[in-house]
């Protein structure tokens, strides 16, 4: 095999529970993982020596600095590969958002190593070595619904998210994940999600048993320090979601609906009134049999409909 394309998915933390401080600096978590259909698009082939990286997204660096780079560069040391790689990335998952989109690319390229390169590694082995680049790394590298513990890296697959539409906005701002779990003070988290018992709702079929248990204790730290955060929340609450959340460290905020009209008039409101710079309207990464539907879309079909 001489090239190798794929999708790198986003994810979203229908439930996010830090448990403790680790003596190491990480912390224990427990979290529900959720891939969406929002996914960058990706393409590796053999090359003689060198990583190189080419993207269509000004945001992200093309050297040491991205993941990819990483993960190829820790894989060709571990397996002793003497060879190069190029990599094509169009760059559709929003960047330092709290969807993983460096950790999923990361994934990308770890896979994307053991099918060029003949290694035939087991999917256990490849989540390992994912662990090494990153907490999120594993996750993406496994997908669908999951239960993780420890520092993310311990997994247990989940049935997938009852069938839903997922309305997701980033606002024009970036959050740093050091500085959330840096300045997160545990002694005065009053309340922790019900990882466990989402687990169990995902298990019956209930998305409204998932939904009245999300919840993320990282907001104690981002909310009060960006207000755009709780207004995002707040108006998709007002415009019909049945939950609303802040995936990861954010800032990005989704919101689960049943309707999908409200869905995407929700989508097209939200975008309208300039909360978010990047909204996308989606489902499940199983459930999404077509590319995330843009606020811009939505309000161009709006605007020709007869």
């Amino acid at each position: 095999m001489e090239e190798y394309q794929t999708r790198a998915y986003a994810k979203i933390n229908l439930g996010l529970d830090v448990v403790k401080r680790l003596p190491n600096g990480y912390h224990q978590v427990e979290m529900i993982m959720q891939n969406i259909g929002i996914y960058d698009e990706l393409t590796f082939e053999k090359a003689e020596k060198d990583i190189t990286i080419s993207t269509d997204s000004r945001e992200l660096p093309t050297d040491e600095n991205n993941l990819i780079c990483r993960a190829a560069r820790y894989m060709f040391a571990r397996y002793g590969i003497s060879s190069g790689l190029r990599v094509r990335l169009r760059k559709n998952i929003p960047v330092a958002a709290g969807l993983a989109g460096g950790s999923t690319d990361a994934a990308a390229a770890i896979k994307a190593v053991n099918s060029l390169f003949g290694l035939n590694l087991p999917l256990s082995r490849l989540m390992e070595d994912g662990t090494a680049i990153g907490a999120d790394v594993p996750y993406c590298i496994l997908g669908g619904t999951a239960l993780a513990e420890g520092i993310g890296e311990r997994l247990t697959p989940l049935p997938a998210l009852p069938p839903c539409h997922i309305l997701v906005a980033k606002p024009d701002i970036s959050v740093s994940t050091k500085y959330v779990y840096e300045h997160l003070d545990l002694q005065t988290v009053s309340s922790h999600p019900d990882i466990r018992g989402m687990a169990g709702a995902l298990r019956e079929g209930s998305l409204e048993g998932v939904v009245s248990r999300m919840g993320n204790v990282l907001e104690t730290v981002t909310v009060p320090a960006y207000l755009e955060i709780a207004s995002l929340k707040s108006q998709m609450l007002r415009l019909g979601a049945a939950g609303s959340l802040m995936s990861g460290s954010g800032p990005t905020v989704f919101g689960i609906f049943s309707d999908p009209d409200r869905a995407q008039a929700a989508c097209s409101q939200i975008a309208g009134e300039g909360l978010a710079k990047q909204v996308f309207l989606t489902q499940s990464a199983a459930a999404a049999q077509k590319p995330p539907v843009s606020a811009e879309t939505i309000m161009l079909q709006e605007r020709y409909r007869y």
